[in-house]
């Protein structure tokens, strides 16, 4: 479960330029959920998946993981619990373009703290499950937009994490493509991951189970 209680988030602290992004969220996603976070631009959206993500730190409140408070980690207990419970899925993919579909998708292995065997194995079975096992070896400089996201998602399962977040994922997509990367998010779902969706887009908020909107660094509807 992730439980976020009182969050506050500030950019450039006690500088002239300072910015309150967050300003006290509080919010509660439960295991096996699907939800979408939507709000305008600037909004605090991103803000908001990056703390979930514990990519970015907060300033003040609570966030937990499955009631391990997360704040003021070390680095190296940071990356752990990335790499560990947490599949990130970007809108620009963020793949190595240099790389083949498999290679990218080893990485968090290679990352892991954990000894882990049969990493090719592991990685095509990522793959296979997002219907990109052909293409395990293909550069991902020769994919398309929709391939790449199905890589990227691969990529985000491949160390079996508890929550999949993803930041418009279907941005950069044409409606079909956007269609079929909606459906694999629907059956991670409905193998027990928990899937969080920071959207624009009305049509793909509509498909999750429940809808968080944040507005001007506040949660207005939940």
């Amino acid at each position: 479960m992730i439980s976020l209680k009182n969050v506050v988030k500030v950019y450039n602290p006690k500088k002239a330029n300072e910015f309150t992004a967050l300003k006290g969220v509080d919010a509660q996603i439960e295991d096996g959920e699907m939800v979408a976070i939507i709000g305008k631009s600037g909004a605090g959206k991103s803000t908001l998946l990056h703390i979930l993500a514990c990519i970015d730190s907060y300033e003040d409140g609570e966030y937990y993981i499955d009631d391990e408070l997360v704040k003021k980690l070390s680095e190296k207990k940071y990356a752990k619990i990335r790499n560990e419970k947490i599949g990130i899925v970007m809108q620009d993919f963020a793949l190595v373009e240099d790389f083949s579909a498999i290679e990218n998708v080893m990485i968090p292995l290679s990352f892991s703290k954990k000894k882990i065997s049969g990493k090719k194995d592991l990685a095509l079975k990522a793959l296979d499950s997002v219907g990109m096992k052909e293409y395990a070896k293909k550069s991902c400089n020769k994919l398309s937009g929709g391939q790449k996201q199905r890589v990227a998602i691969a990529r985000a399962i491949v160390n079996d994490p508890t929550m999949i977040l993803a930041d418009e994922p279907t941005g950069a997509l044409d409606t079909k493509t956007s269609a079929e990367i909606m459906e694999l998010f629907h059956e991670l779902n409905e193998r027990g991951k928990t899937v969080i969706i920071v959207t624009h887009d009305p049509l793909v908020a509509e498909q999750c189970d429940r809808v968080i909107e944040i507005s001007d660094g506040q949660i207005v509807a939940s």
